[in-house]
Order: C-alpha cells, then structure tokens, then sequence
C-alpha cells in the first residue's frame, strides 16, 4: 500500500482518454508496416502474406483482452511487472517472474525503441542516397532527440500525441483512398499456384508472416505501461488496449490491400520504400516525396511514444524496492520519471548499431518467452482467486482468447530461427541466475528463512 501511496503522490493522472488512444496508435501506427509489407510478401511468396495480417489481428485481439483485463485490474505505472508479481505470488515465484520480465525489458526497451528509429533512418533514404554509417547516425541522433522531447510533463505529451497521430492516420487514409481509387483486382489477387498449400514452407513461411504483423501491431499495451497517468484507468484503459487494436487492424488490411491492387506483387517485394513506389507509380514523384516525409513523422511519433511507455518500467520496479532505488527519481516539478527515461533514450541509441529485421525477430521472441505466454497464464490465475467486480474490465468468451493468444504465441516460437529463440532462452537463463545471486544476498524467495 505504501508504494501504491508513492505513486500515486509523484505520478499525475493527466491523459484522458484520447491521450491514452494516441500513444498506442502512435506505437503502433510507426514506420513498421511502411518497410515490413515486402518482408511479408517474400516470406510466404505472394499476395496470401494477407493470411499473416489477419492471423495476426486476431492474435492482438486475443492477446489485447488479457491487457486490458490486467490492465483494469491493476492500473499503475509499470504494467507486466505488476501483473505478473501479483499473479504468481508477490512473495513466491512471482518474485522471480516479474524480475524476468524487468530483467528483459532492459534489453527489449532499448531494441524496441532502436527498431522505430532505424526503420526511420532507412525511409530517410528515399530522400537521399545515405551511407550505412550515416543511416545509424540518423537513428542515433533521433532516439536521443526523442529523449529530449519527453522530458516534460505528461500533460503536453499527451497534447503532442494526439497532433501526431492525425498527420499518422491521415497519411493511412490518403494511401487507402489511392489504392480504391485505383483498384486493380487482379493484381491484389494475384495469387501463384499452390499459394494456400499447406506445405511445410506455407506453415514457416505464415509463421514469420504473423511475426512481422505482431511486430506491426505492436503498441496496444503502450497504455498499460503507463496506467498511473491515466484519468479513469479502469475503463479508459481497456478502451485505448481494444479500439487501438481494431481500428489499426482494418487500417493496416486496407492499406495491404490498396498497395497490392497498384504495385505488382513480385515487384512490391523487393521494394526498399514501399509507399513511396505506391504513390509515385499513381500521382509521380512530388506526391512520392510527401508521402515519404509524412511517414518519418509517423515513425518518429512512433519511437518517441514507445520510449515513454518503457520508461514507465524501471521505475515502477525501483519504488517497489525491486529495483536500484536510482530508477525510482522522478523530476521535482514536472512530476516525471527521469533516471528511467534517460536509461532507456541512452540505450536505444545504442541498439541502433543492428539492421531493422535483427531488431524485429530478437524482440517478438524474446517477449514472447519472457512476457506474453506469462501474462496469459497470469489473468487465469488471478481470475480464480478473485472475486468478480462490475467495475473492472472482463473479457468476454473467456477462456477462449487466452487459449487463442497461447496458441499463437507457441506457433511464433515454433517457426522462429533458432538463433533468435537461443537470445531469448540464453537471456532468461541469465536473468535468473542473477535473481538467484541477489535474492541470496537479501533473503528472499526461494531463500527466505522459515
């Protein structure tokens, strides 16, 4: 109760609910569709890359009801790491559960972030023949701008999202209106023989499909990382986790749909700036050029808002005492986190160093070894042993959504590159023996004397 105190004494509820909307759209609504649709279309050979869009849509909804229901529950600044301390037993293994989640977020933050920012630095290029050292410098020089923009108070930052997200959406809809404007069913139909064969490379192939969707859809749970700012967080939280999720997920179809009815599939694969070609190929090179600066906005947004919800963590953990206390300093007027947020500017810059696809493969694996399958298993735990109340949050169908979102999870890890599923078990291995060193040293769990 006293660290609830704590928070609730230094961290302001100043984001209502249009500000919580925005900083998930603006997370999710980034650079990663814009560069990820040709990976997509290489990875299962044709147009049926559309089957990992909606594959992925249902498993962010699924997955989206398990946030939104721990997020309701339990609204503070921090997210997984509440949720999965309280699920497990905050004085049993739930210690060491959420401290993997902390021990992983040091590193998935950073790549994370880093992932916005080279994705913005590649765009840049459309612009101008950058050289690969100037693109890393780009995307350096961009997190640590970022960082500077967000240390202010949440009020302004709030105002600052929801201006970005409507440069965001309306640069989706102009790409979707030029596509139904110029439809082409045979060539968004286009489909090569065999191309729905459940073959082998079919499943592989739709299995890094859904990756790089998840990827794409990424950001939903931004909201919950920031639950202590959040004016109403037992309702307005679960409506930014569910209408974000539905409305990118139509967005992103749509714009799957409208980019492949214009550009030939087997030429859309290879592109190095998608919706740039797209817009060129219909209204020239002028129009191609506006498109282009208005997505960097849109992935500059995109890294900035996912750089305010991780920052959120490792402070959470410091003034739980699970942390160094170091993380827990928070800005004496503007009432915001500031070792935690200059941590992870600090880190992401340097995680700017590995290619976009690197960045995107390591972080969905790891997430989904040390977070999503945990969080599942959490809401049904704590389902069971609490009562129900009509104010909170529940998903309905349950248990169906957690056994869909299991599912994918599973299927992602499956069709994974082993390297890639190696980081993350490697990080998991060595996050627990650090736990174990420390929680000797203190007495704690599994040590703690009878």
């Amino acid at each position: 109760m006293a660290n609830q105190a704590v928070r609730a004494e230094h961290l302001e509820r100043g984001m209502g609910l249009w500000g919580a909307l925005s900083a998930n759209l603006l997370n999710m609504v980034g650079v990663g569709p814009f560069l990820t649709i040709p990976l997509a279309l290489a990875a299962m050979g044709g147009p049926q890359a559309m089957l990992g869009w909606i594959f992925g849509a249902v498993l962010a909804l699924c997955d989206g009801m398990v946030w939104a229901e721990l997020g309701s529950r339990m609204p503070d600044s921090g997210g997984s790491y509440h949720y999965l301390s309280q699920a497990f037993g905050p004085n049993s293994a739930g210690r060491l559960i959420s401290f993997l989640f902390l021990w992983q977020t040091l590193l998935i933050g950073p790549i994370s972030i880093a992932s916005g920012a080279v994705g913005f630095a590649e765009y840049s290029s459309v612009f101008h023949p950058f050289s690969p050292p100037q693109l890393k410098m780009i995307a350096i020089v961009l997190c640590l701008l970022n960082l500077v923009v967000l240390y202010r108070p949440i009020r302004s930052i709030g105002t600052l999202s929801v201006v970005v997200m409507t440069a965001v959406v309306a640069t989706c809809c102009w790409i979707i209106f030029a596509g139904a404007s110029h439809f082409h069913p045979a060539l968004a139909f286009d489909f090569p023989p065999h191309a729905f064969h459940p073959s082998r490379s079919f499943w592989i192939g739709l299995g890094s499909a859904v990756l790089i969707a998840t990827y794409d859809y990424g950001g939903y749970n931004n909201v919950c990382y920031i639950g202590g700012e959040i004016k109403n967080p037992r309702r307005n939280i679960p409506r930014a986790v569910l209408i974000s999720i539905l409305f990118v997920a139509a967005l992103y179809l749509a714009m799957n749909i409208a980019i492949l009815s214009v550009l030939p599939w087997r030429e859309a694969m290879h592109s190095k700036a998608i919706v740039a070609d797209f817009i060129h190929a219909i209204y020239g090179s002028y129009a191609a050029k506006l498109a282009s600066l208005l997505i960097l906005v849109a992935s500059w947004g995109s890294a900035y808002a996912i750089l305010l919800g991780y920052s959120r963590i490792p402070y959470a953990a410091a003034v739980d005492g699970q942390f160094p206390g170091v993380f827990a300093r928070i800005h004496p007027r503007g009432h915001f986190p500031t070792t935690s947020l200059i941590y992870m500017g600090i880190g992401s810059a340097l995680m700017c160093i590995f290619s976009l696809a690197e960045l995107i493969s390591i972080l969905i694996v790891i997430q989904t070894l040390l977070q999503s399958i945990a969080q599942c298993i959490a809401v049904v735990l704590l389902r069971r042993r609490s009562k129900s109340d009509p104010e909170l949050f529940r998903m309905p169908f349950y248990p169906l959504p957690v056994a869909i979102a299991l599912v994918g999870w599973v299927y992602i890890i499956a069709t994974s590159e082993w390297k890639h599923v190696a980081v993350g078990v490697v990080l998991a291995a060595s996050g627990v023996g650090f736990y174990l060193i420390q929680a000797r040293k203190k007495e704690e769990w599994p040590f703690r004397q009878a």
